[in-house]
């Protein structure tokens, strides 16, 4: 089913403001940073380290939060789950969150992304919560945004087949299932900026935005 963009309506204005359904999110810091020369979790970012940062703003919006990586090295900031499928980028560990969520709806978030704030991902769980979508993810500059997205748990079997046939492009799965984008007019319309979705690789980005 090809991917479907959903109108902005007065119900989801009205959940925007409404508790969120149970959710687990996930970090993703199993990454190699092989452009940026060093692990990009541990980088400091204006006093703080990315993955302070991303776990402070996952546990603004639910209590449930863990760690997609190497136990050995994050296990003391958060539960932490090692990939099924090592190597095989942002698919094998969204596989692995996944596997091992006990909640419908699954928050998964880069650890690269120091720009999103909690108003943000309170919009998008809103905007999960009106449809049946296995994915509910944003648009902006062009670009889909699957590593910031609402993943149901239902996504998992189209996941696992990817990986067991080779196959490693998340995106490339989004025309298999029900998809919702939320369109950058919409994200306009609320308030948000395609800036936020900014992600740091390399160290000229990480200067360029001290």
């Amino acid at each position: 089913m090809k991917p479907t963009l959903d109108k902005p309506t007065s119900r989801h204005r009205a959940l925007y403001h409404s508790p969120v359904l149970p959710l687990t999110a996930f970090i993703l810091a199993g990454g190699k940073s092989s452009r940026m020369g060093s692990d990009k979790a541990f980088l400091d970012f204006e006093g703080r380290t990315l993955l302070s940062r991303a776990l402070d703003l996952a546990r603004s919006v639910t209590p449930d939060v863990k760690i997609v990586g190497d136990p050995e090295k994050f296990a003391a900031f958060a539960p932490t789950i090692p990939d099924v499928y090592p190597d095989r980028g942002p698919l094998g560990g969204i596989h692995s969150a996944l596997t091992h969520t006990t909640t419908d709806l699954n928050l998964i978030v880069a650890v690269d992304l120091p720009f999103l704030d909690a108003r943000f991902l309170q919009f998008l769980i809103a905007e999960s919560a009106t449809t049946q979508a296995l994915v509910t993810l944003p648009q902006a500059a062009g670009h889909l945004h699957p590593l910031c997205a609402i993943y149901r748990k239902q996504f998992l079997p189209a996941v696992a087949r990817a990986l067991s046939e080779s196959r490693n492009k998340l995106d490339a799965l989004f025309s298999e299932v029900e998809v919702q984008i939320i369109p950058e007019e919409e994200l306009k319309a609320a308030g948000f900026d395609a800036s936020i979705f900014r992600n740091l690789n390399t160290p000229k980005d990480l200067a360029d935005n001290h």
